[in-house]
């Protein structure tokens, strides 16, 4: 079960020490080994610290306040915009839109650039690995315009090759392709710039669902040349409830504003309105001010651990799961090999259901996530209703992933023994 592995670059015990919820105990007093990271990852002091010295010092209301406190808050807000845009590598702050989060963001273009540029008979073709942010937005759009969604599938390896990808954009001659950079399922890490530029070249533009790559990888959308990116606050150290919507500056322009109410407009008067100048133009209401504030301390933090590192340590600890779980009979890894994925590693185990491996790793401290993970056409393409997933991020150890897979092996040997009793009971019972 143990796979040998190169050591990480990183000092993980004093990184740890950053993250004060790691070293509570589990509700059965066993050391976490959080290992839900796909679904939301932890924060660090620095993110908690930032976001309390904003509400204790200087909070107020942004922009058009004249007082110092709106002033101090204004520039913070911005700062923070600046930030992510350099994150990013976007060209210009105006193309960073703070938003709820990634399913706010994916849904803002849909009821904006969506009903604007796509009508009867225009396709928008997506992975069937997609999350339901990505997938449900496009339905609404297509009922409302009369355009349909296409799925490219994952082959018997849980993959998607270059010609899968060029056989449906021929066939379909899609006018959006939507894709997450990787899969929240299945761990795989896409080829964003590659697939971007076969979209493009057959006329299409292009989403990118980044709320897995953003705490993982480096992003520069101008590298990779996309029409939109999306990324969640949460998932990578940062708070809940705001996200980002980058977008080309000269297609955000052009959209018509999504919501309506302060702060998105210049005038109002009783006969209409005119909308504000990127970015505030898709910002209505009172922003995330607080929370771009944490998303900020959060990326500042990623920055300096480092983006590789981070990856190339979730891949060790990825690979050594994967190779582990292989070795337990009756479990079977959904996803392909740890060459295409990162530190995401869905599973199941013959006879059990995905809820009870769940319960029982969280008796031996472990939390992973049960369920179709927001994914219900992958898992129905696939075959299952459920799986357990165990994802990593830069903070988990090896130590921590031997403990998974003894409790994964632990979890097989209980309910194998479960039900060769049951089925003795039953064979006494017919006689």
């Amino acid at each position: 079960m143990i796979v040998t592995t190169s050591p990480s670059k990183l000092d993980v015990a004093k990184i740890r020490d950053d993250f004060p919820i790691l070293g509570i105990r589990s509700a059965s007093d066993r050391p976490l080994v959080y290992f839900d990271n796909a679904a939301s990852t932890q924060r660090p002091t620095s993110v908690i610290e930032a976001m309390s010295r904003c509400y204790r010092e200087y909070y107020s209301n942004v922009h058009r306040g004249i007082h110092t406190l709106s002033e101090a808050s204004t520039q913070a807000y911005e700062n923070a915009r600046a930030t992510v845009a350099s994150f990013m590598n976007a060209a210009s702050t105006n193309e960073v839109i703070f938003a709820a989060g990634t399913t706010a963001a994916i849904n803002t273009v849909a009821r904006t650039w969506g009903d604007q540029n796509l009508s009867q008979g225009d396709v928008i073709l997506l992975l069937i690995s997609e999350h339901h942010a990505n997938i449900v937005p496009w339905h609404q759009l297509a009922e409302r315009v009369g355009c349909r969604v296409e799925f490219i599938p994952v082959d018997e390896e849980f993959l998607i090759d270059d010609e899968a990808v060029a056989s449906a954009i021929e066939t379909h001659q899609p006018k959006l392709f939507a894709f997450g950079a990787a899969s929240n399922t299945l761990g795989t890490e896409y080829p964003v710039k590659r697939w971007t530029r076969m979209a493009h070249d057959a006329g299409a533009s292009v989403l990118i669902d980044a709320a897995q790559a953003a705490p993982h990888w480096k992003m520069d959308v101008q590298d990779w040349d996309a029409d939109f990116v999306v990324f969640s606050g949460h998932k990578v150290c940062g708070p809940t409830g705001i996200g980002v919507l980058w977008g080309r500056e000269s297609l955000l322009d052009s959209m018509p504003p999504f919501l309506g109410g302060g702060g998105m407009i210049q005038t109002v008067t009783t006969e209409g309105f005119t909308s504000h100048a990127l970015p505030e133009k898709f910002e209505a209401g009172t922003p995330p001010i607080v929370e771009a504030i944490g998303l900020e301390a959060a990326i500042e933090y990623l920055t300096q651990v480092g983006m590789d590192n981070i990856h190339a340590h979730e891949r060790q600890l990825g690979s050594r799961a994967d190779a582990g779980l292989r070795e337990i009979a009756g479990v079977r890894v959904i996803g392909p090999t740890p060459e295409h994925k990162g530190g995401i590693n869905s599973f199941v185990i013959d006879g059990v259901h995905a809820h009870d491996v769940s319960q029982f790793l969280d008796g031996q401290g472990v939390a992973v996530r049960a369920g179709h993970h927001c994914t219900m056409p992958l898992h129905h393409a696939i075959g299952v209703t459920a799986t357990s997933r165990a994802s990593c991020y830069f903070y988990n150890t090896v130590d921590e992933v031997d403990v998974f897979l003894q409790a994964v092996s632990d979890v097989r040997d209980r309910f194998a023994k479960t039900g060769r009793r049951r089925r003795s009971r039953a064979s006494r019972s017919d006689s």
